[in-house]
């Protein structure tokens, strides 16, 4: 069986609802990176980055999984799929994909902000209880802080994913700017004979060069078109 690495960014899950963090009217127009985002800003004021990830979960449960995230689940029927993505949403684990490394960490933890990747203390949360309430500790004594790799911190799951795309034969990217490292850099993991596949609606500078294809559309639409290419391919 054949296998994909999919790498997808921000403009994945921008058609089920949930805001892009860079475009207009992203979210850092309304919330300085630094405050939110970045150790320095958990250490000025835990209660503010506690608030601003609960406000983000009640968006992600009011979400669902678009027609893209449903057809990238679907290639599990015809190839062996690695889902890397640097979103922090879980619409790909609900539209059915299986094998799936985050990047950036995952909205629905929480962990110890002594030490994020001590599994004793990952706790994921549940739809019905989402919300952590600012000054909560975590089994360690720490406080409880959002399972997300802020900014100036390092990327743990980026050997993974840069094993899986070395080992693949096609690479799927949709929805990403290939400006933010070091998702970007997975790029260069792939081997020189697996053809490269760009879905997104702009142009996208680093992805030039005769292994790239752009199809210059939205996730869903994207993915509807090549997914029917690739599956009469697999037959």
């Amino acid at each position: 069986m054949k296998k994909i690495a999919v790498l997808t960014g921000a403009g994945m899950s921008a058609e089920s609802g949930l805001k892009t963090f860079r475009d207009a009217g992203g979210l850092w127009e309304e919330y300085p990176v630094e405050q939110v985002a970045s150790h320095e800003g958990w250490l000025a004021d835990p209660a503010l980055v506690t608030k601003f990830y609960n406000e983000r979960r009640r968006q992600l449960l009011a979400a669902s999984p678009n027609e893209g995230h449903r057809l990238v689940a679907a290639l599990e029927r015809e190839y062996e799929v690695t889902v890397v993505t640097q979103n922090v949403d879980n619409l790909h684990e609900q539209a059915g994909s299986t094998h799936v490394i985050h990047l950036h960490g995952e909205l629905m933890k929480v962990c110890s902000s002594r030490d994020p990747y001590d599994e004793r203390y990952i706790r994921t949360l549940s739809a019905d209880d989402c919300e952590v309430k600012p000054g909560t500790l975590a089994g360690d004594g720490s406080l409880l802080r959002p399972f997300i790799v802020f900014f100036g911190e390092a990327v743990p799951m980026i050997e993974p994913a840069a094993v899986a795309v070395s080992q693949a034969d096609m690479m799927i990217i949709i929805g990403t700017s290939l400006n933010v490292y070091p998702a970007a850099g997975l790029v260069q993991y792939a081997k020189p004979s697996a053809p490269i596949y760009l879905i997104d609606p702009k142009p996208v500078m680093a992805a030039r060069g005769s292994r790239f294809r752009h199809i210059m559309k939205g996730a869903s639409e994207g993915m509807r078109e090549l997914a029917a290419e690739l599956m009469g391919q697999a037959q």
